[in-house]
């Protein structure tokens, strides 16, 4: 069965990582769906959900980004980034749809232009922009995957993350990024 990563501490893995990036705020439970069909098809790989389950508990903004930047960071070295790009579900008053992971996905695709980072997209038949982040990713990154359904957007990060299990070993957690 696949490891799966929730935002709690910082826990050292082996082998390659599959990062869910994508919208959470007014997202449906897309990566819920995501794990289910890990375990299923790649129970070899361990995947890092940002999504928290606890939702008692009080958020710690800090802490949520230290943990999702260390983890991306991880899939990064070793595994594959997947951004899954669902339709907004239910607005959120005073906040545009998805807005800290289209930040993260221009981010992450000059990274992969710069640095080859491996990253699957994957993106839901109703997303707004879709057609622009389509035609920018087929401009300057013909080599990532563009997928219109979820198992589709997997197995693609599988495919690019591999069996490998010459995984960097863990370093320290990464140092907090200042937001300032």
């Amino acid at each position: 069965m696949s490891r799966v990563l929730f935002p709690t501490a910082i826990t050292p893995i082996d082998g390659p990582l599959v990062f869910l990036a994508g919208p959470i705020q007014g997202a449906p439970d897309w990566q819920a769906e995501a794990i289910r069909w890990f375990t299923e098809h790649a129970p070899w790989l361990s995947v890092a959900s940002p999504r928290r389950l606890d939702r008692s508990q009080p958020f710690d903004y800090a802490a949520q980004v230290d943990w999702e930047t260390h983890h991306l960071r991880r899939a990064a070295r070793c595994g594959v980034i997947l951004f899954w790009l669902a339709r907004e579900a239910v607005p959120v008053p005073g906040r545009a749809y998805a807005q800290t992971s289209r930040f993260e996905l221009a981010e992450w695709k000059v990274r992969h232009e710069r640095d080859g980072v491996r990253l699957a997209v994957g993106i839901e038949d109703g997303f707004s922009g879709a057609r622009y982040i389509r035609h920018r990713f087929g401009q300057d990154c013909p080599g990532v995957p563009l997928a219109s359904s979820m198992s589709a957007a997997c197995a693609a990060a599988v495919e690019l993350a591999g069996r490998s299990e010459q995984a960097e070993p863990d370093a320290a957690p990464s140092p907090p990024l200042s937001l300032g």
